[in-house]
């Protein structure tokens, strides 16, 4: 037996596998049938079917195993007689269930392209949204009417709302996209909150002119990543009143004036212009003052200042549930996950994975992408926990806890940035 120290990895004979070691299968992935290359043994069957590999030798790591190897075989020993032939993969249903899994992996990648082309058409309506608000107002109210009930219809289709991670400022067009993860999320906890179709699409509709005050604002103090001025600071405070002027030039609901004006309002009296209460706050301005909080926290005008959705989410819970409400803040909890999209986990195999999808009806058992380095990165392995049983979260990592390896592997993502697949009623992030 031969051991690499550095990594506390050592090699044995396939004969002296056994229950209990953590074995590394030094194959392409798609040389085995396992969801992982590397994984603690758990029975019998696994066994045998490591040693159908025609691997000569099996890697292990001695500090995650629970046993030892059995005893290497001394060469006077009589050989044991030879295992029956392997079965032909096609027949192995342990191989079938890998190909199920690479059809499912497939399936993600096709999902995923499709949630990344939806994701940049309704980036470029809202670009040509605020492009043409003053010069073309009653188009503009058409153009969000469509792409807000498009949404809308899609959502509401299926039961099972589906966050998907997506790519990192794709299209370059992250300016648009905190208008759109704030409709997104906030149709989402609408809907999830029992609301009517109208009122999803008008709580859409809101969220997605919530901020368009802003265009009134000088960029400078937009986009500004330092701290603002107590003069910046009350000046940007104002895009909630000026946001309100510009919907009433464009004759949009009352119910959308009063989510433009509301949501920097807290239910507990603390927020912003007007510091009004809960009794004040219409069900609307509740959602999307909520949504808009958590990604302002995950996606914030200088990206070094930037919380992990989970960070976010678990603050919001712990240190400032009383500015919200509080049904609100419990389905949007359950609807992110425990995980939201984006966060860093280790699984119960020891493996680092990122979250990219959440099913919100099983928040606990999330989609995630896994660093394996015998996976080419453009070919990561993506697991569905909830098919996957075998295999859980079991803590967070931030992402500068990562080896400069995984970290580029993985390539957390600077801002987050939320869509749905409107074919399937899937959303993905």
């Amino acid at each position: 037996m031969s051991a690499d120290t550095a990594s506390n990895e050592h090699y044995i004979l396939p004969e002296q596998l056994c229950i209990g070691l953590y074995v590394h299968l030094d194959l392409s992935w798609t040389e085995h049938p396992f969801t992982f290359s590397s994984f603690k043994i758990k029975s019998l069957d696994q066994v045998a079917t490591i040693q159908g590999l025609s691997l000569k030798r099996v890697r292990y790591s001695p500090s995650k195993s629970d046993s030892k190897p059995l005893p290497a075989p001394k060469p006077s020993d009589t050989p044991p007689p030879p295992p029956p032939p392997p079965l032909p993969r096609s027949e192995d249903p342990v191989f079938q269930a890998k190909q199920a899994r690479m059809k499912r992996l497939e399936a993600q990648r096709i999902k995923s392209a499709a949630c990344e082309k939806e994701l940049l058409s309704a980036a470029k309506t809202i670009k040509s949204i605020n492009q043409n608000i003053f010069s073309r107002p009653e188009e503009v109210k058409a153009e969000a009417g469509t792409l807000i009930k498009t949404i809308a219809d899609s959502m509401l289709v299926d039961a099972d709302v589906s966050i998907q991670l997506m790519a990192d400022k794709v299209g370059g067009e992250d300016v648009y996209y905190h208008s759109l993860n704030v409709s997104l999320l906030s149709m989402m906890l609408a809907k999830e909150l029992k609301a009517p179709a109208p009122v999803v699409q008008m709580v859409g509709m809101g969220a997605l002119f919530h901020d368009i005050g802003e265009l009134e604002i000088p960029d400078r103090i937009v986009r500004k990543q330092e701290a603002l001025t107590k003069a910046e600071a009350a000046l940007m405070q104002m895009h909630c009143e000026y946001g309100v002027n510009i919907a009433k030039r464009m004759n949009l609901p009352n119910e959308v004036l009063q989510v433009i004006a509301q949501h920097h309002e807290r239910v507990d009296g603390s927020g912003y212009p007007n510091g009004v209460t809960a009794a004040q706050m219409s069900l609307l301005s509740r959602i999307v003052s909520l949504v808009n909080a958590y990604d302002k926290y995950c996606n914030p005008a200088n990206p070094a200042k930037a919380m992990t959705p989970h960070e976010a989410l678990s603050m919001m819970f712990a240190q400032q549930r009383n500015q919200f409400d509080q049904l609100a803040m419990s389905t949007f909890v359950r609807c992110m996950g425990v995980y939201p999209p984006g966060t860093i986990v280790v699984l119960s195999n020891g493996a680092m994975a990122m979250v990219v999808s959440v099913n919100t009806t099983k928040p606990l058992r999330p989609v995630v992408l896994v660093y394996d380095p015998s996976v080419p990165k453009e070919e990561a392995i993506v697991v569905d926990l909830e098919v996957e049983q075998d295999v859980s979260v079991t803590k967070t990592m931030r992402p500068q806890q990562l080896s400069s390896d995984a970290h580029a592997y993985l390539s957390p993502r600077k801002r987050m940035t939320y869509y749905f697949d409107t074919e399937s009623g899937k959303v993905g992030s």
